[in-house]
C-alpha cells in the first residue's frame, strides 16, 4: 500500500513543488526536490493567460446542476428497481449493467450531434445533459436498497405512507453513506470531466477548468513555460482534493455498507 500510494502521489507533489518553482529548477538534469526560492510568478503568469475565475464558476455551475440532478435521478431510479413493481424491470436493470461495461467515448458523437441539433453547443445544458444517466449511482444504490428491512417499509405502506414518503423519510436516512458515496463520487466525474466539455464547448464564457487549461497549450513549447502549466494543474485539482480528504470517510462507508452483518 505504501508503494502503491507513493506512486500516485509523488508526480502530484512533483507537480504541485514544481509550480513554486523557476524554470531552471523544473528543466534540469538533476533532479530540484525542493524549490530554493519560493515564488507565485507561475500563478500570477497562469491567471493572465487564463480567467481563472470564469472557469471556476462555469465548473462550479456545470458540478453543482449535473451532481444534484444525477444524484436525484439515481436515488428515484433505484428506489423504483427495489420497491416499485412495474412490467420488465429486471430486464431494465441488466441494460444498466449493460451500460457499465459501454465505454462513455462510444456515445461522444451520437450525443454531439443531438446536443448540436437541440442547440446546446456552448452553453451549460448541453454540457450537463448527456451525463445525467448515471448507471453507476443507480447501480450502487439499488444494491444498497435491497439490503433494508423489509418489514420497516411493510409497516409504513400499511400505516398509509406512499412512496415518497417511504423514500424520503425512510428509505434515505437509512441511506445515508450509500447516497454521500454516490453525491461524492458525481462530484468528483463532474468537477474532472474533459472530454465532453471540450467537445460541446468552443469559447471560455462555458468552458470549465479542466478545458481552460488548453487555453496555456501555445506556451507548451517553452521549456520555461512548465512552472506556469503545473500552476494551472494545481489550481484544477486544488478544490476536489480538499474536498476527497475531508469527506473519503463516507466514501469507504457506502462501499463497505452491507459486506458484513
Amino acid at each position: 500500500m505504501i508503494v502503491a500510494s507513493l506512486i500516485i502521489i509523488l508526480p502530484l507533489l512533483w507537480m504541485a513543488l514544481g509550480s513554486f518553482k523557476q524554470a531552471s529548477e523544473v528543466v534540469t538534469q538533476t533532479p530540484v526536490w525542493w524549490p530554493h526560492h519560493w515564488s507565485f510568478d507561475a500563478y500570477v503568469q497562469a491567471s493572465h493567460k487564463v480567467n481563472f475565475p470564469r472557469l471556476f464558476l462555469n465548473s462550479m455551475i456545470v458540478t453543482l446542476v449535473g451532481s444534484v440532478l444525477k444524484l436525484a435521478l439515481a436515488v428515484t431510479s433505484a428506489y423504483a428497481l427495489v420497491f416499485v413493481e412495474f412490467p420488465h424491470k429486471k430486464l431494465i436493470f441488466l441494460g444498466m449493467l449493460v451500460a457499465l461495461m459501454v465505454p462513455p467515448q462510444v456515445s461522444l458523437i451520437p450525443n454531439y450531434v443531438l446536443v448540436a441539433d437541440l442547440g446546446g453547443v456552448d452553453t451549460y445544458w448541453g454540457i450537463i445533459l448527456p451525463g445525467l444517466g448515471t448507471a453507476f449511482g443507480t447501480f450502487l444504490l439499488r444494491q444498497h436498497f435491497l439490503s433494508l428491512p423489509e418489514e420497516v417499509l411493510e409497516a409504513a405502506a400499511l400505516d398509509g405512507a406512499g412512496h415518497m414518503t417511504r423514500l424520503f423519510r425512510m428509505v434515505l436516512p437509512m441511506s445515508t453513506p450509500s447516497v454521500a458515496t454516490v453525491a461524492l463520487v458525481t462530484i468528483v466525474d463532474e468537477w474532472n470531466n474533459y472530454i465532453w466539455p471540450l467537445v460541446i464547448t468552443n469559447s471560455a464564457n462555458h468552458m470549465t477548468l479542466p478545458v481552460g487549461l488548453t487555453m496555456l497549450r501555445n506556451i507548451e513549447g517553452d521549456p520555461s513555460s512548465y512552472p506556469v502549466l503545473m500552476a494551472g494543474s494545481v489550481v484544477v485539482i486544488l478544490p476536489i482534493l480538499v474536498i476527497f480528504m475531508f469527506l473519503q470517510k463516507y466514501i469507504v462507508a457506502g462501499l463497505t455498507q452491507g459486506a458484513v452483518k
